[in-house]
C-alpha cells in the first residue's frame, strides 16, 4: 500500500500494511485470529487474550460501539486489534461509545484496511507466532528487535499477570436448584471471564476468587463446596505450581476446569498437554458431547490442547475413550469435530469434570449453558 501508515510484521518476515487506528504507539506479542463474527470487545477484554495481538477475521470490526455491559474483565487484555475495514459508530442499541475512540482511550492501538485474509492463511499454514504492530516510520530492523525480545507464548506463565492480588467473594445473582441453594464454590483466578462468574452466580453460587498463589491447605481450610479451575492465558505446562496445587484438592472434592483450568487439570491427574498450530479460537467450533450424542456449536479461545490416550494428539470422534489417571478412570466426554481434539472428559472415581471451550458464551451461541447446571447438580449430588 504505498498510503500506510502502519503494518504488521511477523517473526518470519512476512509484512502487512494497513492504515493506523486506535492509540499511537506499537505492540507486540503472539499474533492469533479469532473467527467469531461479534464479540470484539469481548474478545479485547478476555484475559485468555493476554499478551496477544488479535487478527479479526470478520470484515467490519466496531459497527455496533462498545458498552460496559460487553466486558469480560475490567480492562483490556489484548495488546492491539487487526482489522479489514474498521468502523467508529455509536449509534446501535445499547452502544455507549465507539469502537476505536475506546481502543485509543485505553492506549490500544489497532490497524485497518490490512489484507486480514493473507494473514490469516499465513497463521494457519505456518503456524500463530509473534509478531507486532507498528507505525510506518518505525523501521523493519526496530520491529524485529523489538519481536525478538517478546518471550514465545510455549513456556509463558502468564497467570500470575492476571490473577487478582488477594481473595474476592461474590455473593449469588439467583437462587440455586433445589438441594444446592447455598453453594460455594472456591475459585482460582487465573484469568476468569466475568460470564463465567455470573453464570454460576445466577445459578445460586457465592463465588470465591483466589490468587493462583493460593495453596491447597488454604482452600481445604475454607468451607468451599466445590473446586473451580477456570480460564485464563499462558501455556499450562509452565504452571507447574498450580498443577501441584490441584493434586492436593482433588478426590478430597468436587473440582472442575474450563478451558486452561481444563489443562490444568488433566496435567494434575497425570495427562500432558500441547500448543496447537494456531489454536482455537472463534463462536462457531462444533463439539459433540459423547454423553448425550448432541453437537453443540462452540466458542473457544485457546491455544493449547490435551494429549489423548498414548500422547495422540487427537482421538476418535464416537469412541468411548479412557485413560488410566493417577486418580482412577478419566472418560472422554466431549471431543472436536473440527480437527478431532479433546474438549472435555469426567474423572470416573473421583468427583470431577472439565471443558475446554467457553460454555458461558460470552459471546457466543447458548447451546452449552446446561453445563452450569450439571456443574451445580453434582456439587449438591456429592
Amino acid at each position: 500500500m504505498n498510503d500506510a501508515t502502519a503494518y504488521v510484521l511477523l517473526e518470519d518476515g512476512e509484512r502487512f500494511d494497513g492504515i493506523a487506528c486506535g492509540a499511537d504507539g506499537h505492540a507486540v506479542g503472539e499474533v492469533v485470529f479469532t473467527t467469531g463474527m461479534t464479540g470484539y470487545q469481548e474478545a479485547m477484554s478476555d484475559p485468555s487474550f493476554n499478551a496477544q495481538l488479535i487478527t479479526f477475521t470478520t470484515a467490519h470490526v466496531g459497527n455496533y460501539g462498545v458498552s460496559a455491559e460487553a466486558m469480560e474483565s475490567d480492562r483490556i487484555h489484548a495488546r492491539a486489534a487487526i482489522m479489514r475495514a474498521a468502523t467508529n459508530r455509536d449509534d446501535a442499541p445499547g452502544a455507549e461509545g465507539r469502537w476505536l475512540d475506546w481502543l485509543r482511550d485505553n492506549g490500544i492501538p489497532g490497524i485497518t484496511d490490512l489484507d486480514t485474509r493473507a494473514l490469516v492463511r499465513h497463521i494457519r499454514d505456518q503456524g500463530a507466532m509473534r509478531g507486532g504492530l507498528f507505525p510506518a516510520s518505525m523501521t523493519e530492523e526496530e520491529a524485529r528487535a523489538l519481536i525478538a525480545a517478546e518471550p514465545p507464548m510455549a513456556g509463558r506463565d502468564l497467570a500470575r499477570a492476571v490473577t487478582p492480588s488477594e481473595t474476592v467473594v461474590l455473593e449469588p445473582l439467583g437462587e440455586g436448584p433445589a438441594g444446592a441453594e447455598h453453594t460455594r464454590i472456591a475459585m482460582i483466578d487465573t484469568g476468569v471471564k466475568a460470564s463465567i462468574l455470573r453464570n454460576l452466580r445466577l445459578r445460586g453460587a457465592t463465588v470465591e476468587l483466589h490468587p493462583c498463589t493460593v495453596t491447597a491447605e488454604q482452600l481445604l481450610a475454607g468451607d468451599a463446596d466445590a473446586f473451580f479451575m477456570a480460564s485464563g492465558p499462558g501455556d499450562p505446562a509452565a504452571l507447574d505450581y498450580l498443577v501441584a496445587t490441584l493434586r492436593e484438592l482433588v478426590g478430597k472434592k468436587p473440582v472442575y476446569g474450563i478451558c486452561l483450568g481444563h489443562q490444568l487439570l488433566c496435567r494434575a491427574v497425570g495427562l500432558e498437554t500441547y500448543k496447537l498450530p494456531f489454536g482455537h479460537r472463534g463462536a462457531n467450533h462444533p463439539v459433540m458431547d459423547l454423553t448425550t450424542g448432541r453437537v453443540e456449536i462452540t466458542s473457544q479461545n485457546h491455544g493449547f490442547s490435551v494429549r489423548g490416550p498414548g500422547g495422540s494428539a487427537t482421538v476418535p470422534t464416537d469412541a468411548p475413550v479412557r485413560w488410566e489417571t493417577d486418580f482412577g478412570i478419566a472418560e472422554l466426554t466431549h471431543v472436536n469435530l473440527y480437527d478431532h481434539t479433546v474438549e472435555g472428559l469426567a474423572l470416573r472415581d473421583v468427583v470431577g469434570a472439565t471443558v475446554q471451550y467457553h460454555p458461558e458464551a460470552g459471546p457466543g451461541p447458548r447451546d452449552s449453558l446446561y453445563l452450569f447446571d450439571r456443574f451445580i447438580k453434582e456439587i449438591a449430588g456429592a
